[in-house]
């Protein structure tokens, strides 16, 4: 006897039963007489199924279904009342004149009604009404939200959050209603029905959807109450705090008054935030999280133990206290506290390692706990924080149980590899091993592309394991699925193969993926052959070279051919060998379109040949990204937003120098300005991220002037800015920019925003490069926007925002360039340099020094930006182009690292020109 498999079953009755059409069809039992509790029931269910997988319903069909199913309110069933609740909150997003309905859901909302309707019909009411009409009902939510019964209160808190955004006003008036709920002293147990109610859970909100019969005596109203009382303050900084500390319950936090979970978990984190945002109260914020460490519920202990462990300098007392609660849960029974604790400390073992190292014993025991997760990251934790001694008994527990467990957890235990071979390169020959032994194994990009990349690093730190590198990688490149892979490898292959003693047992491999391959990889297996023949030292392998590349010219596709073709010539010609082929850096295409487009529109420079010395350089491998992006971007300047998952990547700085350029060439009043030599980076920030008013500022340097272009976006819906404009005032004894004019704006609203307002200024001596700082005051007339039309008022009143100071600095007139550093820094021994020793005292770690040190110069970061933290001796190299006609300039940093001391640093620089050495060293020195 054949069962249908579930496929099938999907395909078949299961697809007919709940397809749009015939639901809408059978929509007709809702006229029924008498109704059906049970088909109604049923046919509900399948609206807000299909609503739930993404089905989506017209106008039209909406609305019939809605008005359909509020017949069914009269219904005396409890059960069909909830899911109608259900479904007409689902369906009044598409549906129209959903307002006819409000009257129905009122009767459900009196004091006297069943307290099994109440929260269903507060709910469902946030829906349907339109925000101006919050006003109407704020009596009824108010009522509600201290109503003696949890599941009402919380009802009408959670409407209260939704309805925030759109009637901030009215919401805001129920502060001291949210305040009580979160200062209820009692809770009590009950009956209730919850009817997709959402709730802010740890991650962010969680759906309970469909009728759900709860007994509660846990306070959850106090956390709805807290979430929305941090929604409505989270723009002042000082009442969130002062929130904090009162229901925090002082230092001891046994005066708190709150009793649920959830509600002290979310305290935490928005302790955590505080401290982040004003280090001044980290001391208050410490002593309550250590508090809090004390609690009887696991959930509270471990959210305040990571919080601690979380902050940038917590005291060793503390973090040692948030270790031992986190100790505790290793050796819990419950997998969930094992795991959030192993998680957590494989973090921290990142920065504080001997501080994890306590832990290890309990880690040890998890190795083999039944939870793979669990052990996961147990052994990626005793990698980060275990000795020289114990990396081989490690990695031969770990081998046992990588076929176990998923690819993201193996590309956990990967990383924790590769920053081992750096801490142990004396045990680099076990780690090898490892490595080729699981690059055999099955798995997915993610996955293999971890264990080479950790490979590449191993050939790029670890001298003596290169050859030994190479050929495994040799040997998966010959069964590899992933094109991308085959070509990374084989570029190196290319790089460092005739670098070899050997370089003749690399070239079987590689004109195998000419034979076997697709069209990309041949074509990556061709370039690196003509690497093997431009920088071979033996003849007769040139010779062997030859003879396959001359195969290649008959090759189906015409980027092999040309390759092919291009390396051939290379060979009896030097010169080109140097250029196409050694050269590993080209022009930044974005860059050169730019400098081109403002060449050939200046008529002036017409007469003069073209100045490719200005523009920069930079990688290969850069360049290849570059390529994959338009080659204009349409940057308006906003404040910068916070990068998700899913968003493109950033633009590079070539591109932003493009797109620039082409924003100022629309402006007239800088038409005879000439191109534009630099502009920033990245904009300043100059106000806080949450205040009403966000301005940004980018500086674009000309031969003779300076721009200041300001992004303003005005954060308030009800107000209309007029004649915005910003006053920079020089600090007193500074006269090398003279102010031309301001262009401001004439309006500037939230649904404009952002705008831009330019401030240009005269080099007083253009031939010297001038640093300047100013204070900056933002101005404008202020009105406010009537609510009903939208229209603003008169008469407004003047007013003004203080900004961030705005500096002009070293950085902004140089703009970063790829460059051979060994080569370049020979070619400019006999040029200017200069050589002097700084000390930096506030430098934490080299590695944030070296972050220091690119932001203040803004140049390219060619090599030493790993400051590894095993070693207090260190070196980075950089490079950039000087506007102005300043030439190349290169920077090697000489830094050593002391608890006491901090960073001390041996500055070295190279330059074309004496003002651009200058230039760099009052840079760091100032």
């Amino acid at each position: 006897m054949a069962f249908p498999s579930k496929k099938e079953e999907e395909g078949g009755l299961n697809s007919f039963y709940n397809n749009k059409t015939t639901i809408i069809q059978e929509a007709r039992v809702f006229n029924d007489s008498p109704i059906s509790p049970r088909k109604c029931r049923s046919l509900l269910t399948r609206i807000v199924y299909l609503l739930y997988i993404g089905e989506t319903f017209t106008t039209q069909e909406a609305t019939t279904l809605f008005f359909g199913t509020t017949k069914l309110f009269q219904h005396k069933d409890s059960a069909l009342r909830q899911v109608v609740y259900l479904a007409i909150k689902e369906l009044a997003v598409t549906a129209e004149d959903i307002i006819m309905v409000t009257s129905s859901i009122m009767k459900d909302m009196q004091p006297n009604s069943e307290v099994i309707y109440r929260p269903n019909a507060i709910r469902a009411l946030c829906r349907i009404i339109d925000p101006s009409m919050a006003q109407t009902f704020e009596r009824f939510f108010k009522a509600a939200i201290v109503d003696r019964n949890p599941s009402i209160s919380s009802a009408a808190l959670l409407s209260a959050y939704h309805l925030y955004p759109l009637a901030k006003d009215v919401v805001k008036r129920w502060v001291n209603e949210a305040q009580e709920a979160v200062n209820a002293k009692t809770s009590s147990s009950f009956f209730g029905t919850s009817s997709g109610s959402s709730y802010l859970g740890f991650g962010g909100t969680a759906q309970l959807s469909g009728p759900q019969t709860i007994q509660s005596s846990s306070y959850i109203a106090q956390y709805h109450a807290l979430g929305l009382l941090y929604l409505i303050r989270q723009q002042d900084r000082m009442a969130v705090t002062k929130m904090i500390q009162q229901l925090g319950g002082g230092k001891s936090g046994a005066g708190t008054t709150l009793k649920n979970p959830m509600a002290l978990c979310m305290l935490i984190r928005y302790a955590a935030k505080v401290m982040e945002e004003d280090p001044n109260v980290q001391k208050q914020m410490l002593d309550l999280l250590e508090s809090w460490l004390r609690h009887k519920s696991d959930m509270v202990n471990f959210e305040a133990a990571r919080a601690i462990c979380e902050v940038k300098n917590p005291s060793q007392s503390q973090l040692s206290k948030a270790i031992s609660v986190l100790q505790l849960f290793l050796s819990s029974p419950k997998s969930v506290l094992k795991f959030a604790a192993t998680r957590t400390l494989a973090a921290l073992a990142l920065t504080h390692p001997a501080g994890v190292a306590t832990c290890n014993v309990d880690l040890e025991n998890l190795i083999a706990d039944p939870n793979r997760s669990v052990a996961t990251y147990a052994i990626t934790t005793l990698l980060k924080t275990g000795n020289e001694a114990s990396v081989d008994r490690l990695i031969k527990q770990i081998t046992g149980f990588m076929a176990e467990i998923s690819d993201e957890f193996r590309v956990i235990i990967v990383d924790a590899i590769r920053s081992l071979c750096l801490k142990f390169p004396t045990k680099h020959a076990s780690m090898l091993t490892f490595l080729s032994g699981i690059l055999r194994d099955e798995g997915g990009y993610d996955f293999k592309r971890a264990v080479v990349e950790a490979m590449f690093d191993m050939i790029k730190f670890i001298t003596e394991c290169k050859e030994q590198a190479l050929s495994y990688l040799c040997e998966f490149i010959e069964d590899c699925e992933f094109t991308k892979l085959s070509v990374r490898i084989l570029h190196l292959l290319g790089m460092e193969g005739p670098k070899s003693p050997q370089p003749a047992k690399y070239i079987r491999f590689i004109y195998n993926r000419v034979v076997l391959e697709n069209a990309t990889v041949r074509a990556a297996a061709v370039a690196s052959l003509g690497k093997f023949g431009v920088n071979a030292s033996d003849s007769s392998l040139r010779r062997s070279v030859t003879v396959l590349l001359n195969r290649c010219l008959d090759d189906v596709d015409d980027e092999v051919r040309d390759r092919a073709t291009l390396y051939l010539k290379t060979f009896d010609e030097k010169p080109l060998a140097d250029v196409y082929v050694k050269e590993e850096s080209i022009f930044s295409l974005a860059a050169l379109e730019s400098k081109l487009v403002a060449y050939v529109k200046d008529p002036l420079a017409a007469a003069l040949p073209f100045d490719v010395s200005a523009i920069p350089k930079i990688s290969r491998l850069q360049a290849a990204q570059e390529a994959a992006r338009p080659s204009t971007l349409d940057i308006i300047g906003a404040p910068i937003s916070k990068k998700t998952p899913d968003a493109p990547p950033p633009p590079t700085a070539a591109e932003k120098q493009s797109a620039y350029a082409q924003q100022l060439a629309q402006v007239p009043e800088f038409g005879s300005y000439g191109p534009v030599l630099s502009s920033s980076a990245s904009p300043a920030q100059l106000t806080e991220s949450e205040t009403e008013y966000q301005v940004t500022c980018v500086k674009h340097i000309f031969k003779e002037r300076v721009v200041f272009q300001f992004n303003i976006s005005n954060t308030l819906p009800d107000t209309l800015l007029e004649q915005v404009s910003v006053v920079m005032q020089p600090q007193s004894g500074e006269e090398v920019l003279e102010e031309d004019f301001i262009i401001p704006m004439q309006s500037l609203s939230s649904s404009t925003s952002p705008g831009i307002v330019y401030v240009s200024f005269t080099r007083v001596s253009p031939e010297a490069y001038s640093l300047a700082s100013f204070q900056c005051t933002l101005k404008f007339i202020s009105k406010e926007l009537d609510p009903t039309t939208g229209e603003p008022e008169e008469e407004g009143y003047e007013d003004e925002y203080q900004l961030e100071e705005v500096e002009l600095n070293a950085g902004d007139y140089i703009v970063p360039s790829y460059a051979n550093f060994g080569a370049d820094w020979d070619r400019l021994r006999t040029g200017p340099s200069a050589t002097e020793t700084f000390a930096l005292s506030a430098m934490e770690s080299l590695k944030a020094a070296c972050d220091s040190i690119v932001e203040v110069l803004n140049m390219e970061a060619l090599g030493g930006t790993e400051a590894p933290t095993s070693t207090s001796v260190h070196t980075l190299q950089l490079s950039g182009l000087v506007t102005g006609g300043g030439g190349k300039v290169l920077t090697r940093c000489r830094m050593t690292y002391s608890q006491d001391q901090g960073v001390t640093l041996e500055l070295s620089v190279r330059a074309e020109s004496r003002e651009a050495c200058d230039l760099v060293l009052a840079a760091v020195g100032g």
